[in-house]
């Protein structure tokens, strides 16, 4: 097995149907070995059985959480590289290839950069684009030298085997930036490609809380911080 695709899902009955086609339609494009694993975190709409009925594995995560699914997903993961976005079909999963290329070229972890790609009209909110994600990628550079640009792009692609490596603790939005810290402090070969962005597909309100989730990023950028030295123990 080539590639495992992971989404995290809850409650994405509207959307689902669209990405793990995509998904699928790219893993045959490539002609490549493939997977496609949504992360199910306690829907109770028809995102199983939609994701099911089109040929993905759904791994049923009861632990609530991003971080959570996103590790659920990835033990259940099977392919030598993982490729991991969202369900709400802000990211085209048409359009992974370079993704993959970077890892075949022998890079460790694949960041997508939404500031050089191309922000659809819509897709990304002002406090987010102007505020939110300059400031946690200005800190976690100023903190840990991570060397990226856009540290909130939710597309991403990495050798399966570095996940053990990582040793993830972190259950909420939050994730994100502890998959960035530590590839850093790991000293992985890391990339930024473009990334596009597209206005979520959804009906309702995002999962991500725009203040709270950013106060628990800081909270969790400056606990990193401090205890830099005990981060990947096992205690």
């Amino acid at each position: 097995m080539k590639l495992s695709i992971v989404i995290p899902a809850l409650n994405e009955e509207v959307t689902i149907a669209v990405v793990v086609r995509k998904s699928f339609v790219s893993i045959k494009q490539m002609g490549i070995l493939g997977e496609v694993i949504v992360a199910d975190n306690g829907s109770t709409d028809a995102t199983c059985q939609i994701a099911q009925s089109l040929g993905a594995r759904v791994v049923h995560v009861p632990n609530q959480g991003y971080g959570y699914a996103l590790q659920g997903g990835f033990a259940a993961a099977n392919g030598e590289f993982i490729l991991m976005a969202d369900a709400d079909d802000s990211y085209n999963f048409e359009e992974i290839k370079p993704f993959i290329d970077k890892l075949n070229e022998g890079f460790d972890f694949v960041m997508g950069n939404r500031f050089k790609g191309r922000k659809h009209k819509g897709a990304m909110p002002f406090l987010h684009r102007y505020f939110g994600t300059p400031a946690l990628t200005f800190l976690m550079n100023l903190l840990f030298n991570t060397g990226v640009s856009d540290v909130n792009c939710g597309m991403r692609a990495f050798r399966r085997e570095i996940c053990d490596r990582m040793n993830f603790t972190s259950n909420g939005m939050e994730f994100a930036a502890e998959m960035v810290i530590k590839s850093a402090l790991l000293r992985l070969k890391t990339v930024e490609i473009p990334c596009n962005l597209y206005p979520d597909k959804r009906k309702r309100s995002p999962h991500l809380k725009t203040w709270s989730d950013g106060w628990r990023h800081l909270c969790f950028l400056t606990s990193c911080f401090i205890n830099k030295d005990r981060l990947f123990s096992k205690g």
